[in-house]
């Protein structure tokens, strides 16, 4: 790691709390081991699973760094033992176990891929975690295909603008929920066919109407709550539904002969607790299936705002207020 300092600026947790809790700190250099890549960071996306963790609600996994970050891009400086594909100079965005909001992060290099063509590197940090979320949630766990009705709660979330791209390109029918006509504009422009506001309408009662009583096969839901049966509600017979977060806290009682009668399917997962070898495949398969479909124009993150890395506390403010539509990425300074 010749030529590289010895010492990087980070973004730290000083204790559980609120972001003024985000700290700059000093750290050392993190030095790569086998199979990993140590990337000088351009961008480090900001995910609701980092403010979970600021809050003390969402640990890292053992052995993962206790910065915050899941989404990096910048340039590879460094190699680990038994690198194969990537080499110092290399553009990449990655998805990282935590320790994104750095000067300098180490990814294993299987979750490293090249910047799409035409991307920026800081859009490019938009990308990993909600493309990896969304494809293993929405299309190898619940299956969606073409011609199928889909529906993503918080349409002009990361992980809602990703979705709805997604199911678009690959032929679905897409419903979301969104809280004003401004974000239900936003996502008509993105290609969902409809748009949900529900702050003035029942979201199960509109997908009934819709869909003249069948209801959406599949279902990406964050919010939790009340919203598990209303999900249940509003899916068709034998649909699916794959829970990734509960916004809305845990659902108490939930009548389970609606899941029952209508033959549903309702899964879950997390992301990051999950081995490097599944999140390899899932970055194999992104690049060959929808990283095409980014250098095409066809799919573009969305992006919100930027932020500089020690504007990281105003960052997860803007997060946590809920008006953004996309993105929100931190930049080295």
């Amino acid at each position: 790691m010749q030529n590289l300092p010895d010492r990087m600026t980070v973004v730290a947790i000083s204790e559980p709390g609120g972001p003024e809790v985000l700290r700059i700190e000093e750290r050392p250099l993190p030095e790569p081991g086998s199979g990993e890549v140590l990337v000088r960071v351009a961008a480090a996306g900001v995910n609701r699973p980092d403010v979970l963790q600021r809050m003390g609600a969402y640990p890292p996994p053992k052995g993962a760094s206790d910065l915050p970050g899941l989404e990096v891009a910048g340039e590879v400086v460094a190699c680990g033992p038994e690198v194969e594909r990537h080499k110092i100079g290399d553009k990449v965005t990655a998805l990282a176990p935590g320790g994104g909001y750095a000067a300098y992060c180490k990814v294993p290099a299987g979750h490293a891929l090249p910047i799409p063509e035409g991307l920026s590197l800081v859009e490019a940090a938009a990308l990993p975690e909600t493309f990896f979320t969304v494809w293993t949630n929405v299309f190898d766990r619940c299956g969606l295909t073409a011609g199928e009705r889909f529906m993503v709660h918080g349409g002009t979330s990361g992980i809602g603008t990703t979705a709805i791209q997604l199911a678009k390109a690959f032929g679905a029918e897409v419903f979301t929920t969104v809280g004003s006509e401004e974000k239900a504009e936003a996502v008509r422009r993105l290609g969902a066919d409809h748009a949900i506001n529900y702050r003035e309408q029942a979201f199960e009662k509109a997908i009934l109407e819709i869909t003249g009583g069948e209801g959406v096969h599949v279902i990406l839901d964050m919010v939790g709550g009340d919203y598990v049966e209303r999900n249940w509600k509003a899916a068709a017979v034998e649909g699916r539904i794959c829970q990734i977060a509960t916004l809305n806290g845990i659902s108490e009682k939930v009548n389970f002969s609606r899941l029952m009668v209508k033959r549903l399917t309702h899964t879950g997962s997390t992301l990051r607790p999950r081995s490097d070898a599944f999140k390899t495949r899932i970055a194999e398969t992104l690049e060959a299936r929808v990283w095409p479909l980014i250098e095409s124009g066809k799919i573009k993150p969305v992006m919100d705002s930027t932020f500089p890395l020690s504007a990281a506390a105003e960052a997860h403010r803007r997060m946590e207020g809920s008006g953004h539509i996309g993105k929100i990425v931190l930049t080295a300074e």
